[in-house]
């Protein structure tokens, strides 16, 4: 029992005095990985059911999914985020208690809010679908997909929401591994269900299904050992107000920009629509899939970045603060650079991996010409938004959440397509990029000042 409290007091220690390069690559290394991994899921039902439904529709029917997915996702988050800041937070201060009390009170939070989602989804799925873009011809095989779906996204809120707690806490290859056997499972089931079964659409979403089942059971595992630096304790789960509130205080922003993008997403389908039919719809996706990749990359470098910003803040290390802030910054510029370049060198190659249908193919390397072009700023917009939520500072980081999609994407969403059609449409989003990445660095930099202020007065 000793070797095993040292264990876990060295595993908390390390974040306020390892070097910072070295707990950066060993926390965001394994969360890399992990979200990378975790993109997977999504990536490989894309492709499997556009090679295996011949069917153009059916790559515009998963299209429109994405809102309700990201609405899903957003909930998981609202938890899962605001859980992990804030247990990052109370181990900087030493307060082991506090942090077991907010991994007891997430467990029923998560499974209420999940019961209540599925079952609204469940009743009003086709006037949601239409909402977000659905036609009469993408309609049955979005409908089919995320009623199967459905049931099992309670579960990938838990693994969600456990997973980053898990990593905040002490275990960052562990939670690496959960991901990773989530993904393996998902990459063997859909192509069996598919080609092998012809299960259709529905083998795609039972497959993921049966891959959130397994990581739930594997992440809940880890907490209920008593040998970790955070276990379930009784007497925790009874929901506390002033706890609950101060999670979801933080994941607020991480909610928002999800809850946002679902929005945007619908807005962006019903306008795609009506300039370029199903498949520029369809053109989103490719778009959507191949930006996940390292979208999702940085998003790892920042869930490496979270334990060591919130605890070095929590215990007033301000240097350790800034270095890890500029490492983390300059690494997901570089990610998002790659992106933007590869996008724009092979866009037929890229559009080619997902559909089959030429005018489909023509119209997503169209897309991913344009809205490539400035995505090399937005590690760095990610990286500065994440890096207020690990400070605890909700309302900053829930205002630069909604910059790019509310206060700059929907006016040019209104104010191009009139002028330019459906590149309009496209062209939305570098200028959105643009705009939100120079809002944030003014917003970083101030508050940097602050910071330094206080440190010296």
């Amino acid at each position: 029992m000793a070797t095993a409290t040292l264990s876990n007091t060295d595993r908390l220690r390390e974040l306020g005095t390892a070097p910072i390069g070295k707990i950066l690559l060993k926390y965001s290394l394994p969360a890399v990985v992990g979200t990378v991994v975790s993109a997977i899921y999504n990536i490989i039902d894309s492709i499997v059911i556009g090679h295996a439904i011949d069917d153009p529709n059916v790559v515009s029917g998963i299209a429109v999914t994405f809102p309700v997915m990201t609405l899903v996702t957003a909930l998981g988050m609202l938890i899962g985020a605001g859980a992990a800041t804030r247990v990052s937070i109370v181990l900087g201060q030493n307060d082991k208690k506090m942090a077991e009390t907010i991994l007891g009170n997430c467990v029923q939070l998560t499974l209420i809010i999940g019961i209540v989602y599925v079952g609204a989804f469940s009743i009003f799925i086709d006037p949601i679908l239409k909402m977000f873009g659905a036609s009469p011809n993408t309609l049955p095989y979005a409908r089919e997909f995320m009623l199967w779906v459905l049931p099992g996204c309670v579960l990938q809120n838990l693994t969600f929401s456990y997973n980053n707690v898990m990593r905040a806490s002490g275990y960052p290859g562990k939670a690496m591994y959960t991901n990773m056997i989530g993904a393996g499972v998902n990459a063997v089931l859909a192509p069996l269900f598919l080609f092998g079964f012809h299960w259709g659409i529905r083998g795609a979403a039972i497959a993921t299904d049966i891959a959130m089942l397994i990581t739930a059971f594997f992440v809940m595992g880890h907490f209920f050992n008593k040998k970790n630096t955070l276990h379930f304790v009784k007497g925790t789960f009874r929901l506390q107000w002033r706890v609950i509130k101060s999670v979801l205080y933080i994941g607020m922003a991480p909610f928002l920009i999800n809850v946002a993008g679902s929005g945007i997403n619908a807005i962006i389908n019903n306008t795609l629509y009506s300039y370029g039919g199903d498949n520029a719809i369809a053109a989103v996706v490719v778009f959507n899939r191949f930006v996940t990749i390292f979208v999702f990359v940085i998003i790892g470098i920042c869930q490496g970045m979270q334990p060591i910003v919130g605890y070095n803040y929590g215990s007033g290390r301000y240097t350790r603060l800034f270095r890890t802030l500029w490492l983390a910054a300059g690494s997901a510029v570089v990610i998002s650079t790659i992106g933007s370049i590869v996008g724009a060198v092979f866009p037929r190659q890229i559009a080619s991996m997902f559909m089959q249908d030429e005018a489909q193919i023509i119209c997503a390397v169209n897309c991913l010409h344009y809205t490539t072009i400035m995505f090399w700023m937005v590690g760095f917009q990610i990286v500065a938004t994440n890096f207020f939520q690990a400070l605890g500072m909700a309302g900053k980081a829930i205002f630069l959440s909604l910059t790019r999609q509310i206060i700059f994407m929907i006016p040019m969403l209104l104010i191009l397509p009139p002028h330019m059609g459906l590149n309009g449409v496209w062209a939305a989003f570098p200028v959105s990029d643009t705009a939100a990445t120079l809002v944030t660095a003014s917003l970083l930099f101030f508050q940097i000042r602050k910071i330094k202020a206080t440190k010296n007065a």
